[in-house]
């Protein structure tokens, strides 16, 4: 009976140790995370690169995948283990399916059972995706020409420097019951509005309204734009009381009132139409794609 007792403790210890030391297959998907409370014990959610690591005090205490004990950054102390080759990041065994590992430009192992990042919103803020590999870098602070450029998604190429898009304050924006619901940071990013034109037009009729202000909007996408405007979904003008309305109908389908450029057609710059009383001399904008940034505009005529 005695025999029996200690095999059963021992069966149980054993189990114990197994749970305890871990498995080679971790059984994570993947190592995306968004705080230290996403990653396992001796793990922290590295702070760019939104995977979890393995901390460390030694080179011993970090595995095969990632050999390398040092600090996140000059500016960050905290050491992690880093990795050096794609190669090796394949061979991490806290995941079901290494296959798809690529050794970051932050040294660590990153995407999962795909070929991790597709585009700039698989990344955290502040990162661009680098399509070929899959992994993702810290974005870059200069740039040339406008929109994203080489900018983050979210951000736009203002003056040879990536800089924020314009944060909304207008009233427009202030009464809007969606802001909270119908916007975020992975649609299409409206980064530039100019007044083209104002005159009287047959295009708004001889009414109250006659009229037209011409405003030109540019936007940059993760997405394709269509074609064409009448394939446009998703963009939503609002006046000043927080009514929106549909953006696509102010589009004129005119040749010229639409056009999509860029390799995979990124970028959009299409004129939205709007009638004014003829003494009217200021226009207030606000316009949004769903899932994107909220631009606020004061056309002045």
């Amino acid at each position: 009976m005695q025999l029996r007792k200690m095999t059963l403790m021992l069966a149980v210890l054993g189990s114990m140790s197994m749970v305890l030391t871990g498995c080679p297959d971790g059984g994570r998907e993947d190592l995306n995370c968004t705080a230290d409370t996403d990653c396992v014990a001796d793990e922290i959610c590295h702070p760019t690169a939104k995977v979890c690591v393995q901390t460390c005090s030694i080179g011993d205490d970090c595995p095969e995948s990632s050999k390398t004990c040092e600090a996140i950054s000059a500016s960050n102390s905290t050491k992690i283990c880093k990795c050096s080759t794609d190669a090796l990041c394949q061979r991490d065994e806290r995941i079901s399916d290494a296959s798809g590992l690529k050794c970051s430009a932050d040294k660590v192992c990153t995407g999962g059972t795909t070929s991790g990042c597709t585009k700039d919103t698989d990344c955290a803020s502040g990162q661009v995706c680098n399509t070929t590999t899959g992994t993702c870098s810290a974005a870059s602070t200069t740039c040339s020409g406008e929109g994203k450029a080489t900018c983050a998604y979210g951000q736009y190429c203002n003056s040879n420097t990536c800089a924020a898009v314009p944060a909304p304050t207008c009233e427009n924006y202030q009464n809007f019951p969606g802001k909270t619901t119908e916007l975020g940071n992975t649609g299409p990013i409206i980064f530039k509005a100019v007044r083209t034109s104002a005159a009287l037009d047959s295009f708004c009729g001889t009414g109250a309204t006659p009229k037209r202000v011409k405003v030109t909007v540019s936007a940059y996408s993760s997405t394709q734009f269509p074609t064409t405007k009448d394939q446009l979904n998703g963009l939503f003008y609002v006046q000043v009381a927080g009514t929106k309305l549909d953006g696509a109908s102010t589009i004129s389908s005119s040749a010229g009132n639409y056009t999509v450029t860029g390799t995979n057609r990124e970028r959009a710059d299409f004129v939205m139409s709007f009638c004014v009383a003829e003494s009217s001399d200021t226009l207030s904008l606000g316009v949004y794609f769903t899932g994107g940034n909220f631009f606020c505009y004061q056309a002045n005529y």
